[in-house]
């Protein structure tokens, strides 16, 4: 039995939070392309349903924290598009205050900890902050995403010890979109299915249709389950693809068209549009409605940016440590 169940109101926002992850990633990359965003930048296209059924099955107090490609899981998780696309624009009103960039989206208020630059890195932070909610002892669980290159770093193995030895509330997710930058997965390994990593930790493990936010939000409201239990972690392989290049820098060309036209036809946010209308949750008139929406959003967040100030040079050196007042330390 799902401890979240999906209905109407769970399709609408599907739609929604997938259309904005969507549109605003095809606006990164055209202003990418105009020179208004530098620096390394990695967009989630394709990949929406992997963030969006993990949303719909979490409960408030629940926590993310991912690699580099982390603009969506920001948007999904309720951050403010205007503070993440300032960000981008490496302006003060980011939500990083402009230091962080396109691989460094954080929010304290949202439990979102962030992407990270470092590949495989946040593995080990996803183990740590679940077993500080198990020290707390709360019933909050982590959300750890990782992609298919990811896996072969050994932090990997450490952190699925310690989390299986513990049994600590995290859900390990691997969004395998098939390439380690431009290498595909059958390059890098021998075992292709990815899940079968948990078996060697006797870790709960599974395959998922990453392309389908129903098959994500079940296996994710499974795990969450069994973590919230005190049953320990799980890992999920979500086979998903993302349909531009690893960065903004590859043009892909490792690829077929036949391929990625293979993967469009399962286009996750035209399959909810599709169930929308078949079910009549809504009509054409709610679509276009919530297409406009949308657009302004994005629209305001880049107006935003382009309207903010950069940072000071006096905040160079803020935030690099912790101030930390220790009464019981004397002059």
């Amino acid at each position: 039995m799902s401890a979240v169940e999906i209905n109407k109101d769970t399709y609408l926002k599907w739609f929604e939070s997938m259309l904005l992850m969507r549109k605003f990633e095809e606006k990164t990359g055209q202003l990418y392309g105009q020179q208004k965003i530098r620096g390394f930048c990695h967009l989630y296209i394709g990949q929406e349903a992997v963030v969006a059924g993990a949303i719909s099955a979490m409960q408030k107090g629940d926590s993310m924290v991912t690699s580099y490609r982390d603009h969506a899981h920001g948007l999904a998780l309720g951050m403010d598009a205007k503070s993440i696309m300032a960000e981008m624009y490496g302006k003060a009103t980011g939500c990083s205050k402009g230091k962080g960039g396109s691989m460094h989206i954080f929010s304290k208020e949202h439990n979102f900890f962030g992407g990270h630059g470092i590949v495989g890195g946040q593995i080990p932070l996803g183990a740590g902050i679940a077993f500080a909610e198990k020290y707390k002892g709360t019933n909050n669980v982590n959300i750890c995403y990782m992609g298919d290159g990811a896996v072969r770093q050994g932090a990997l193995n450490e952190a699925f010890n310690m989390a299986m030895l513990w049994k600590l509330p995290v859900i390990f997710v691997c969004e395998n979109n098939g390439y380690a930058m431009g290498t595909s997965v059958q390059r890098t390994t021998n075992m292709i299915d990815i899940f079968k990593i948990g078996l060697g930790f006797d870790m709960p493990c599974a395959p998922v249709d990453g392309m389908d936010p129903v098959a994500v939000h079940n296996a994710m409201d499974e795990a969450i389950q069994r973590a919230r239990a005190g049953e320990g972690p799980t890992f999920l392989e979500m086979r998903t693809y993302r349909y531009r290049g690893h960065s903004m820098s590859d043009p892909a060309k490792y690829r077929t068209k036949e391929e990625l036209e293979e993967y469009k036809a399962k286009d996750p946010i035209e399959h909810v549009k599709e169930v929308i209308l078949k079910e009549k949750y809504a009509d054409e008139a709610w679509i276009t409605a919530i297409e406009e929406k949308v657009k302004a959003t994005v629209d305001e967040a880049v107006k935003f940016a382009e309207e903010s100030p950069w940072p000071q040079p006096e905040e160079l050196f803020t935030d690099i440590y912790v101030q930390q007042d220790y009464p019981f330390v004397k002059d």
